[in-house]
């Protein structure tokens, strides 16, 4: 077991998950959003590195007490921290996610309506992120949505589903838990997948090549979450239904062991590029 699933909070939220309850609205839980976030940290250029560490030293700024952004472990779940803070920032709810129809050709634009979507605030917070003129607070608050929602676009359940609020209302059983699909991949199969040996961000790095790395930074913010819609048509829903499309059984259907087994590489690739993309943005925006 790794050092982040004794933090309270991840054992609150396995533990909800062990009770069939709803899980956390956000995405890849905090143990995935903090690996990403590591990964960029890691990744990115010493000069992104060091503005990056100068902004998130100005957290006071924020007005969130509750929520801080010390470190960048923090910083990387700042954005589902202060939806509980009611009407102060509600509004942003719908920028987590884009419940793209896997059952249906690939359309952002039906998804996107007035840019709230998590495509649309990635690039958004890019562009507030690189205007020097703008207050610290807003190029502040920027960084912070930017590294969450970067995450959140990989977690393949917020960028394509089946009207059925990304899996939420798709009762299925990890082995023997019972759940729901967007549960099951927000937490229990990021959390086994990440912390398989080797494991955490620089585990994660250690099998790719420098080549390997470049390669998977490349992309726009559509070719992204394209390719996490695909991921999700093909082993969220078709990890569990022979046919993605097809009717949802009755009886919640069970992903096994040898499923769990066979998904995991899937997962742990989505962490790392989502780290990779994100080095990517930091070091456009901060350079």
């Amino acid at each position: 077991m790794t050092k982040f699933l004794a933090r309270p909070l991840l054992r609150l939220s396995v533990l909800a998950t062990l009770l069939g309850l709803s899980a956390p609205a956000s995405a890849w839980w905090d143990y995935g959003h903090e690996t990403v976030a590591r990964i960029a940290l890691d990744e990115a250029s010493p000069a992104a590195r060091a503005e990056v560490r100068r902004l998130l030293r100005q957290g006071e700024l924020l007005d969130t007490p509750a929520c801080p952004v010390a470190t960048i472990g923090q910083a990387s779940v700042w954005a589902d921290c202060v939806r509980r803070m009611g009407d102060r920032f509600s509004y942003t709810a719908p920028w987590h996610y884009q419940n793209v129809d896997v059952c249906r050709p690939f359309d952002m634009a039906s998804a996107c309506a007035n840019g709230n979507c998590v495509s649309a605030q990635v690039e958004r917070n890019l562009r507030l992120l690189k205007d020097r003129t703008l207050p610290r607070r807003e190029r502040l608050q920027a960084l912070l949505f930017l590294i969450h929602f970067v995450g959140d676009l990989h977690q393949p359940l917020h960028a394509g589903d089946r009207g059925d609020l990304g899996g939420n209302r798709f009762r299925a059983y990890y082995s023997r838990i019972q759940s729901n699909l967007h549960a099951i991949w927000d937490g229990l199969l990021a959390e086994r997948s990440i912390s398989t040996p080797p494991g955490e961000a620089r585990g994660l790095l250690s099998v790719l090549g420098r080549d390997e790395r470049s390669g998977m930074a490349q992309g726009s913010v559509e070719d992204w979450a394209r390719e996490s819609w695909e991921v999700s048509r093909r082993f969220a829903y078709g990890g569990v239904l022979a046919d993605p499309c097809a009717d949802v059984p009755a009886e919640p259907p069970v992903i096994t062991q040898a499923q769990i087994r066979e998904i995991i590489p899937v997962v742990r690739t989505q962490v790392t590029r989502g780290g990779l993309r994100l080095a990517r943005l930091l070091d456009e925006a901060l350079n």
